[in-house]
């Protein structure tokens, strides 16, 4: 997989060079491409910004820029992704079908946006991590970044999966307990070191209902209304 991120910031991207993310781009897994847009700018001095028409608060980034960038970088069968708070709320499913494509372009965003016709012109979705306001996207696209990548093959661990974790299958993930049995007199639940495997899944199941019933009640609806 290849992911080209546009940003006036690169240096916001540099916990992509650490931990498994920095292991897989080391190994090839994955091609992550930092682009400073600015160096599109036609403008004097590679401005990018300019006051907004119609008059309102702070700058608006101009299209030429963002246009061009993403034009030099964009091939056939890429897709294109703004980092908006006005897109759609990313979740499991959209990682999962986004971990599927050859090749992402992901813009950030900065000051009051990015002027509408750059969008019109080279977006095909714009996604959000939630719904609150951050000064930019540089965040919002690590975020989605490292989801994305925990789906692509031998990025994680041997033995890790995706499977059983929050989200996967519409409930919050089973708690987890290691080494010591007991510690501040809190004992791992019996079920786990008993060795019976139907049992351990039969608890994890229940625990991850549980959860989700107490944490998130909006998916446990959800999930009892597709298990029916």
């Amino acid at each position: 997989m290849k992911i080209d991120v546009l940003t006036l910031f690169p240096e916001m991207f540099a916990p992509l060079k650490t931990s498994l993310i920095g292991k897989a781009q080391d190994k090839n897994l994955v091609d992550i491409n930092i682009v400073d847009f600015r160096e599109y700018s036609t403008e004097k001095h590679k401005k990018v910004d300019d006051y907004p028409y119609g008059g309102g608060a702070g700058m608006l980034i101009q299209a030429q820029p963002v246009y061009d960038a993403i034009m030099a970088h964009k091939k056939q069968g890429t897709k294109v992704i703004y980092m908006s708070p006005k897109g759609k709320v990313l979740n499991q499913s959209m990682v999962a079908d986004l971990a599927k494509e050859e090749h992402l372009v992901l813009l950030c965003g900065h000051y009051e946006g990015i002027d509408q016709r750059a969008i019109d012109l080279c977006v095909d979705e714009e996604i959000s991590i939630g719904d609150y306001v951050l000064t930019g996207g540089e965040l919002p696209a690590m975020v989605l970044v490292d989801s994305i990548l925990r789906y692509v093959p031998d990025v994680l661990h041997s033995g890790d999966s995706v499977v059983e974790e929050s989200h996967s299958d519409g409930l919050l993930e089973y708690p987890q307990y290691t080494h010591p049995r007991n510690f501040q007199g809190l004992d791992v639940p019996e079920v786990l070191i008993s060795g019976n495997h139907a049992k351990i899944a039969e608890w994890r199941q229940k625990e991850s209902e549980l959860l989700t019933k107490k944490q998130r009640p909006d998916m446990y609806r959800k999930y009892l209304k597709n298990k029916k």
